[in-house]
């Protein structure tokens, strides 16, 4: 799931520097190209959209990356998007503002045999971000339109209405004996949904010795992801999981503190829905890790590189099975109480 939504710093990254030739003329002109990355949720009353620009220089790219001025326009493009059905049902434009995000969070990027280190590539903590206020409808496809002195550039997508999860019915289960069936998370797909996205959550309550308060803690565990056949929605899909799996997450991932006590708390299901589009952008980008085999860019955007997607997430909270709370008290030594 939070693949789809770190993406921004990825794509702004594959997208400037990608496509390198073995024929370089140092002394070509510089071409303008806009590079655009948005993902429209209708679960969303605002709708984020990057825009900006392709730069060259002399020296390393992702040192001149770290220069707001490399990557923004100097001036505000005029970017909307319109909601339509068909040619004559069309909704009222809606307009980006644009906004600066601050305390953009740093990465590190390891970059070189060498092992040189630069300090976030993409210039932060500040962000300029263009956005639009306003509930999208799920039964429309929305147009990104720019306009940038004059040059439009378009990219358009369908939206991805809401769906729900089928499989758990009453409470999640971890089983543990060999002889048992993996269990499903299994959901019904939506309209103009490819790729979905599993994730569970598992929230507890901890009191460590000492103190008086109780703190409330989770652990999130990534399933697994699924694609649909098509796109006109109705598929029963289903994933499998291990029960065994998920005891081994939380004896790695839970602190070994003497005499703590914790309390089982709900599990969440989330399952993240992403369009065509943002599928095959992920597909692209993750294909291959072989320095020898040049990146695809794949864009959806006339006039610009970069895409334009949709998205949308369902969460649904379960009491842990009985018989999972037991074993998780009983056979695990993590401080874990029966709940009362």
């Amino acid at each position: 799931m939070k693949k789809f939504f770190k993406l921004v710093a990825f794509a702004v990254l594959v997208l400037t520097v990608s496509r390198c030739s073995t024929d370089v003329d140092i002394y070509a002109d510089y071409k303008d190209i806009t590079v655009v990355f948005g993902v429209a949720d209708v679960a969303s009353d605002t709708t984020w959209v990057k825009i900006t620009k392709a730069f060259v220089g002399p020296g390393n790219a992702l040192v001149i990356a770290q220069n707001p001025d490399s990557s923004n326009y100097p001036q505000k493009l005029n970017a909307q998007l319109i909601g339509y059905k068909t040619s004559s049902d069309e909704l009222p434009p809606i307009v980006l503002d644009t906004m600066t995000i601050h305390n953009k969070q740093r990465a590190y990027y390891v970059v070189g045999d060498n092992g040189d280190t630069v300090f976030h590539p993409f210039y932060g903590p500040d962000q300029l971000m263009y956005y639009a206020v306003g509930q999208l409808k799920s039964d429309y496809t929305y147009r990104l339109q720019i306009d940038n002195q004059s040059k439009i550039i378009t990219g358009e997508s369908p939206l991805i209405g809401n769906f729900s999860i089928t499989a758990p019915v009453n409470r999640v289960s971890f089983p543990t004996n060999p002889i048992l069936p993996d269990p499903t998370v299994g959901w019904t797909s939506v309209k103009n949904g490819k790729r979905y996205e599993v994730t569970m959550t598992f929230h507890y309550k901890e009191l460590i010795p000492g103190s008086i308060d109780t703190a409330y803690k989770s652990i999130s565990w990534y399933v697994g992801s699924k694609k649909s056949a098509g796109l006109n929605g109705g598929e029963e899909l289903e994933i499998s999981y291990s029960g065994s799996n998920f005891f081994t997450l939380l004896q790695d991932k839970l602190e070994p503190i003497p005499f703590v006590q914790r309390w089982a708390g709900l599990v969440d299901i989330e399952i993240a829905a992403g369009s065509q589009v943002l599928d095959t952008y992920l597909s692209v980008n993750s294909s291959s890790s072989s320095l020898l085999e040049e990146v695809p860019v794949y864009s959806n955007m006339d006039g610009a590189i970069g895409i334009f997607a949709a998205r949308h997430n369902i969460l649904k909270s379960f009491q842990l099975a009985t018989n999972s709370e037991t074993e998780l008290v009983n056979n695990y030594d993590l401080g874990f109480k029966l709940s009362q």
